[in-house]
C-alpha cells in the first residue's frame, strides 16, 4: 500500500503544477505581492507554500510572462508582480487549451 500512496502523491503534485501556473497568472491580472497572492489562492481553495510559490514568481518573470516592481507599503519594501502583455496572451491561450482539456475529460470521466 505504500507503493500505492507514494505513486497517488507524484501523480497529484504533477496534476496541480500546470493548475497552480494557470491560477497565478489569472491572479495576476491585478496587481498584488506575493502575500496577498498566496491569500487569495488559498481562499479559493489553491494552497501554496511560499517555497512553491516564490520559485514560480521567479520563473514565470524570467520566461517574460510577468513584470515586478519593489515599492514600499506599509513601511516594508514588498514585491509586486502583474502580468505583462505577453503573459496576457499567454494566460488567453492557456485558458482557452485548459477549457477544452477539461470538457474532453467531463466527458471521458
Amino acid at each position: 500500500m505504500p507503493e500505492d500512496v507514494e505513486l497517488f502523491e507524484s501523480m497529484r503534485l504533477e496534476l496541480r503544477r500546470g493548475s497552480l501556473v494557470l491560477a497565478v497568472l489569472a491572479r495576476l491580472r491585478e496587481e498584488r505581492y506575493g502575500y496577498t497572492l498566496r491569500q487569495a489562492l488559498a481562499e479559493e481553495g489553491l494552497e501554496m507554500e511560499e517555497s512553491t510559490l516564490y520559485p514560480l514568481l521567479r520563473r514565470l518573470e524570467s520566461q517574460g510572462l510577468l513584470t515586478s516592481e519593489w515599492r514600499e507599503e506599509e513601511k516594508r519594501k514588498k514585491r509586486f508582480y502583474r502580468l505583462s502583455p505577453m503573459g496576457e496572451r499567454v494566460l488567453a491561450a492557456l485558458t482557452d487549451e485548459w477549457r477544452g482539456i477539461n470538457a474532453s475529460l467531463d466527458k471521458i470521466l
